[in-house]
């Protein structure tokens, strides 16, 4: 039970995507609502348009049909994995939001370790989409940092 509600928490990226959308809302928390969200339309395009479609890749309850699933089976391809919580963690700590960043960081560990659990990807699928969730965090950062006409990226 426990790991199908964590793993709910990064379905679809809807808590992420909340998140974004509340610390839009914020003033004082807006530039880091559109750090996330450039973070998150990065991440969307590299992984979800891009990645899961040319790696076409079989989830691991297909390969094993013996396994008993918890959850329900999802439609998409399995790598990879969990993207939309690295990029969010990625961008907060890079806005300068380090503690929460830090939480971010833990949920996002929670999530990555509850896919494994429940069978719905491969250990790389996780590995992957921490790297690819990383890379579009910090390409978000950057893409709003030069828009705002700070060339940081060097």
């Amino acid at each position: 039970k426990l790991m199908t509600s964590v793993t709910k928490l990064g379905d679809a990226g809807i808590f992420w995507i909340i998140l974004t959308l509340i610390f839009l809302i914020i003033p004082k928390m807006r530039k880091t609502g559109v750090t996330m969200a450039a973070a998150l339309i990065v991440d969307l395009l590299l992984c979800n348009v891009l990645l899961k479609n040319l790696v076409a890749r079989t989830r691991p309850y297909d390969v094993n049909t013996t396994v008993e699933l918890l959850v329900a089976k999802l439609r998409d391809y399995s790598f990879p994995s969990g993207h939309t919580a690295f990029a969010s963690v990625t961008a907060l700590y890079l806005s300068g939001e380090r503690r929460i960043g830090l939480i971010a960081l833990v949920i996002s560990c929670l999530i990555a370790v509850s896919r494994l659990y429940l069978y719905v990807h491969y250990p790389t699928d996780v590995l992957g989409g921490i790297i690819f969730g990383c890379l579009s965090g910090w390409l978000g950062y950057h893409i709003v940092k030069f828009a705002e006409g700070k060339k940081t990226v060097r």
